[in-house]
């Protein structure tokens, strides 16, 4: 069956929480049936913020392979792969590198915006400021129909869509597809100091945390901050558990929690408890799947040997015929 193509990958700069599995990871297993789909660990993409303590990247990448086994990807469906043993990835992009101007690179939003939220590493580097044409071989390698985003991201892709016209213009062959935006309803979950859910902020609840880590977690996480006492009345919009009553705990549950708040009728503490016990309801098939699949760590770097050397054809492929439209060959 001839199926579009999807192409997305991950970071091993840490490991996987809550915002990457209902930021990308739900939907990528969501995706298995209908597409062709192509996830890799983009251990290269790493090195921008690690490229001074780079020793854990190799740790982190299999922690991330368990995590998409763990939370629903499935080898018979999906190729995952790792980005640095397909050296394709680097080629392409020095080639395209070669032809992008550098005000486009400086105008990418992520760029302005991870510069001022990342303090505590110089990423005044070459390789953060070109990581949109590292991305855009990525994709273009694979000859991606679509890249899973969420709306707020797909601007971004816009860059890559861009590189790619340039490209297939100047050498008067459409070599690459225009990747396409496959958009996503992402939930906003924040962490548990209420900031956007960071391994850089230290506030996530990760996918490998035991049950007792995640209940700890919950019971640290920030409420309403108007509501100062008890016998205050809560507001469920502003309060950072809420939203993950929304995913957890069951439709019922919600509006009893959300109008007993607004009475103070029930105080953060319970709400807390409440919301410990459904999360890890829902999260134990993950955790349980996840301890399964570490007692056999041989076959999860089979399933990404096997992924990678399957992903390097066609990458291989694909460079041929960039190199043959720029008569480099």
């Amino acid at each position: 069956m001839n199926r579009k193509r999807i192409l997305s990958g991950m970071q091993p700069s840490g490991k996987l929480h809550l915002g990457n599995y209902f930021g990308d990871l739900k939907n990528w297993v969501s995706l298995q049936d209908e597409f062709d789909c192509y996830f890799f660990i983009a251990d290269w993409h790493a090195l921008s913020s690690l490229y001074e303590d780079p020793h854990r990247i190799k740790e982190f990448s299999f922690e991330v392979a368990v995590d998409w086994l763990s939370a629903g990807l499935d080898p018979e469906k999906s190729t995952m792969f790792v980005q640095s043993e397909i050296p394709e990835h680097a080629e392409l992009h020095l080639i395209l590198s070669m032809m992008v101007p550098v005000p486009w690179l400086e105008r990418n939003p992520t760029y302005k915006e991870k510069k001022d939220e990342i303090k505590n590493v110089d990423m005044s580097s070459y390789g953060f400021l070109g990581y949109p044409v590292l991305q855009t071989a990525d994709i273009v390698l694979y000859k991606a129909d679509y890249v899973p985003v969420g709306i707020d991201q797909a601007p971004h892709l816009e860059l890559s869509r861009e590189i790619v016209r340039r490209f297939n213009k100047l050498y008067k062959k459409k070599v690459f597809i225009e990747p396409g935006a496959k958009i996503s309803d992402i939930p906003k979950l924040s962490g548990i100091d209420g900031r956007k859910m960071s391994k850089t902020y230290n506030n996530a609840i990760f996918l490998s945390d035991g049950e007792k880590e995640v209940g700890k977690k919950v019971k640290s996480m920030l409420t309403d901050p108007a509501r100062a006492r008890r016998e205050d009345p809560g507001d469920p919009d502003v309060c950072n558990l809420y939203p993950f009553h929304k995913i957890y705990s069951p439709k019922a549950m919600q509006d009893e929690i959300a109008s007993d708040c607004k009475t103070a009728k029930i105080g953060c503490g319970d709400c807390k408890k409440m919301l410990s016990e459904t999360m890890l309801e829902g999260m134990k098939p993950m955790m349980e799947k996840r301890q399964d699949i570490l007692t056999r760590p041989d076959e999860v770097k089979e399933i990404l040997r096997a992924g990678t050397l399957k992903a390097h054809a066609l990458a291989k492929s694909t460079l041929e015929q960039a190199k043959q439209a720029m008569k480099l060959k």
